[in-house]
């Protein structure tokens, strides 16, 4: 059994992955409690400690828009942890998965595939493609686009957020002109699995099969859960984000490579998770 080390196992994406995969793996977590990513020499004692085969890091600081105020620790999370993490497993020999997200674009000009030209707009898109080159060559880079679905973790994804909401009876503002590939957990965690057992130090997208504006996607959800669509209201991507950090407007994340699980849809997921 492949012995995988892992970071971010608490979060809404490793807790599920974790939860999917635990009899196709043998994982071991490895904690903010016990590794401090932003600390090089703690990552390199606390790698020797333990006996993997490869080290799956989804650990990252996410908050897009206090990115752009907490620049000097986002880039010790998200650069220089990945890096130190990176050279220690390379140390030992081991292999690396790199988890990254479609903000490396600027949604411009989609569709995105594996091979396009990353040109971030927010810090924190920044960071993430600075980790991207360390990591390039070196080991699996595995971006994936707003995940949702049923995960142990505290923080509630963008589908469950606006699920929670509609049930509470209340109103959305919901970007019309704007573009999101929502990506349903369980099957990253499928995904996962594939490249886990077949690793190459490639790029790979896993990513949901329907790309669709956050406006629909809200209508959808309330669909799926019989909650009150007039709650709904349109609005656009500039009005939205006025005083927020920028996101890629049209963020259309395609994969070439993923030949080998199919992804669902965003219906398909939500009744899965329901």
């Amino acid at each position: 059994m492949i012995k995988v080390a892992i970071t971010g196992s608490t979060g809404l994406v490793g807790s599920r992955v974790v939860e999917i995969l635990q009899n196709e793996f043998k994982f071991i977590p490895l904690t903010s409690n016990e590794l401090d990513i932003t600390n090089k020499e703690n990552v390199t004692f606390q790698l020797k400690k333990i006996d993997f085969d490869l080290l799956l890091h989804l650990a990252a600081y996410t908050n897009v828009d206090e990115a752009e105020i907490e620049k000097e620790l986002v880039h010790k999370v998200n650069v220089e942890g990945t890096k130190s993490l990176l050279d220690a497993t390379l140390s030992h020999g081991k292999k690396f998965i790199f988890i990254s997200t479609g903000f490396i674009f600027d949604g411009e000009n989609p569709p995105y595939f594996e091979e396009s030209l990353p040109h971030p707009i927010s810090y924190y898109g920044q960071t993430k493609f600075e980790a991207e080159e360390h990591v390039k060559n070196h080991g699996m880079i595995v971006r994936i686009e707003y995940p949702y679905g049923n995960s142990l973790a505290p923080k509630k994804d963008f589908a469950r957020t606006l699920k929670s909401l509609l049930e509470q009876k209340k109103t959305i503002n919901a970007i019309t002109d704007s573009k999101l590939t929502p990506t349903y957990i369980d099957d990253i965690a499928s995904g996962l699995k594939h490249l886990i057992n077949n690793f190459s130090p490639e790029i790979f997208h896993i990513v949901g099969s329907q790309t669709l504006s956050p406006f629909e996607a809200a209508k959808i959800i309330a669909k799926t859960y019989n909650l009150d669509e007039s709650l709904i209201r349109p609005t656009t991507y500039a009005e939205y984000f006025t005083n927020k950090a920028k996101r890629p407007q049209w963020c259309e994340v395609k994969s070439q490579k993923n030949t080998f699980y199919k992804m669902k849809n965003f219906s398909e997921g939500l009744l899965d998770m329901k």
